[in-house]
């Protein structure tokens, strides 16, 4: 018997990563999941986003647990779709008990060269995106007067970042939301926390633009050429696996995390030494 047995839960941005291991590990603790994805390309990122078929593969996953999965696509940058997963989730198990607004997207550029469509693209992912996540689910809690809500902010959200002020303007403001909300639904028993990792090791980051700006004295960086500057350093400061987040997140959700609220909860590989 798990410690979410009984419990719903909708994980956005959920086709592989740390979506993915947030719904392997809230299965295995006995929740059922619906996990929603875009599972489509974004013109101008560097990478290349989950696929139709990686968001089947996160249900099949998922079911080899034991657990029911629904698998939807939906873009964040879109309320009407985000209320439609929900309306989902409720039709199909009655209830929502946990909420991980996990979706996001990440590119790299100066301010002084940064086009508008690529700031537009991630406010309308990072932020807006969480804002339309609380948004469909959190009535539906109050009316319960229980829930877990969780976001997925990031280590930047306290410090400064080259090349990329419009991904940490972002996660800045996810933590805004949440401190915001956390005070707003406190009195119907509704817990609402971010979670700030530093680098987690998904194809958000494994990729070779991402590799040009950490190892930039090398024309065509390789990942192990980032990964031996990575491992040259202290042993705890390597990248964080997306089931060491996951685990993070079965504390707050459970009973056991119900005096966490309004959190910033770091997992930063000591870089949150640095910060305020």
């Amino acid at each position: 018997m798990g410690n979410l047995d009984g419990r719903v839960a909708v994980i956005t941005g959920g086709g592989r990563g740390q979506g993915r291991a947030h719904a392997l590990a809230l299965a295995g603790a006995g929740a059922d999941i619906v996990v929603c994805d875009v599972a489509a390309p974004v013109p101008g990122l560097p990478y290349a986003l989950s696929t139709p078929g990686d968001l089947a593969e996160t249900a099949e996953l998922v079911e080899r647990t034991g657990r029911r999965c629904i698998a939807v696509r939906a873009d964040v940058r879109s309320l009407e779709q985000v209320c439609s997963v929900a309306e989902r989730a409720i039709e199909e198990f009655d209830r929502i008990d946990i909420l991980v607004a996990n979706a996001g997207i990440a590119s790299h550029s100066a301010i002084a060269e940064m086009d508008e469509q690529m700031w537009r693209d991630m406010i309308d992912t990072n932020l807006t995106g969480v804002f339309h996540s609380f948004r469909a689910v959190v009535p539906h809690m109050i009316e319960r007067r229980w829930g877990r809500v969780i976001a997925t902010s990031s280590i930047v959200a306290k410090m400064g970042v080259r090349n990329a002020a419009h991904y940490a303007a972002t996660k800045w403001g996810v933590l805004g939301l949440v401190k915001s909300l956390s005070l707003e639904v406190a009195e119907y028993g509704i817990t609402v926390n971010a979670l700030l990792p530093s680098g987690v090791d998904t194809d958000m980051i494994q990729n070779p633009a991402t590799w040009r700006l950490m190892v930039p004295d090398k024309e065509n960086p390789t990942k192990e050429d980032w990964m031996a500057i990575i491992e040259s350093g202290p042993p705890n400061a390597d990248l964080i696996q997306p089931a060491e987040v996951a685990e993070a997140v079965l504390l707050l959700v459970s009973e056991h995390g119900r005096h966490f609220n309004g959190e910033a909860v770091t997992i930063s590989c000591g870089g949150s030494a640095n910060t305020s």
